[in-house]
């Protein structure tokens, strides 16, 4: 229904979201903590008012007005980020820039998007990193790699999970089973099956104990004890006790829980702010949230309030005043009010604005 993450139980792997098929948007909207780990993939700034769409089986952008800006003619993108966005021409990626000229030549087995300035690509079984003009910056020699944030990536080297920094030179030895991005001064680490938390001198802070772990955010993080979901603070300490099936991270103060099969929403404190009733929920954004009720999505206020009827197939988040919905096969966008300003016409959509990018 939208394109929260809601988080379940599974074996991590970095996972690299490129063109996304409608297939794919309807499971990230209805997937949220449940156990599946899923890359946590961090959002981006974006720079231009474009869109990614389909039409046909090409990938192309619009503006927020509804305009092809970027005919339909690549076999997969991703939103842009940094100025630049990923595509696919045959089974190679490049990047093109908000013109769609192509600046870096699809020659990558295997990209990310830019986040701090760099890129990573595959060339074969290995990773590194490219700047925007497509020189290497750290040469392609890791197993696997997450891309940068807050000045460092996650890398394996065999089986083991460390971190670098931008010259590529390794700042915390490998040596965990697992690693995830740095978020709020803190990354995700397993040790043997358990989780706990880093710093960036690779010092642990918080001890492994947890049956699974995800970044934090507004200063929480979602743990997993048993197959019920809580929330901690930066010092270990339960804030919310695990209780729930599912869960979402803190957005507008607020998160999504699910519990017997209904979802509600919770305050920092654990405190239900709207009582579970709805069939699934996503995060709050600029003061809404989707909703599903009978099977139709639709938008509450952080009272609780419906203030847009659900109607449509499919809902994700509102960014700069429009969400993308679909209504049968077709996806559009809608206004806070619920009106339709750009007609159900693309076969699917890529994510949502972020600084004038639907991403």
């Amino acid at each position: 229904m939208e394109e929260n993450m809601p988080y379940k139980k599974a074996k991590k792997k970095f996972m690299i979201f490129m063109g996304v098929s409608i297939v794919i948007i309807g499971l990230l909207m209805v997937l949220v903590f449940k156990g599946e780990r899923i890359k946590e993939v961090k959002e981006k700034v974006g720079d231009t008012k474009l869109a990614a769409v389909v039409i046909g089986d090409k990938y192309g952008f619009i503006d927020k007005t509804g305009k092809i800006v970027i005919n339909p003619q690549f076999d997969e993108v991703s939103s842009f980020s940094e100025g630049l966005a990923e595509v696919l021409i045959g089974d190679k990626y490049g990047f093109i820039d908000k013109t769609g000229k192509i600046v870096i030549n699809p020659q990558f087995d295997e990209v990310s998007s830019f986040s701090e300035g760099l890129a990573e690509v595959s060339i074969g079984d290995k990773w590194g990193f490219i700047d925007k003009t497509g020189k290497y910056v750290v040469n392609p020699q890791f197993d696997e790699v997450s891309s940068f944030s807050e000045g460092l990536a996650a890398i394996r080297i065999g089986d083991k999970y460390g971190f670098i920094d931008k010259t590529g030179k390794i700042v915390v030895n490998p040596q965990f089973d697992y690693a995830e991005s740095f978020s709020e001064g803190l990354a995700t680490i397993e040790i043997g099956d358990k989780w706990g938390f880093i710093d960036k001198t690779g010092k642990i802070v918080i001890n492994p104990q947890f049956d699974d772990a995800y970044h934090f955010s507004e200063g929480l993080a979602v743990v997993l004890i048993g197959d019920k979901f809580g929330f901690i603070d930066k010092t270990g300490k339960y804030v919310v006790n695990p209780q729930f099936e599912a869960v979402s991270n803190f957005s507008e103060g607020l998160t999504a829980v699910e519990i017997g099969d209904k979802w509600g929403f919770i305050d920092k404190t654990g405190k239900y702010v709207v009582n579970p009733q709805f069939e699934h929920a996503g995060s709050f954004s600029e003061g809404l949230a989707s909703v599903e009720i009978g099977g139709k999505c639709g938008f509450i206020d952080k009272t609780g309030k419906i203030v847009i009827n659900p109607q449509f197939e499919f809902a994700f988040k509102f960014s700069e005043g429009l969400a993308a919905i679909r209504i049968g096969d077709k996806w559009g966008f809608i206004d806070k009010t619920g009106k339709i300003v750009i007609n159900p016409q693309f076969e699917s959509v890529n994510g949502y604005f972020v600084g004038g990018i639907w991403r």
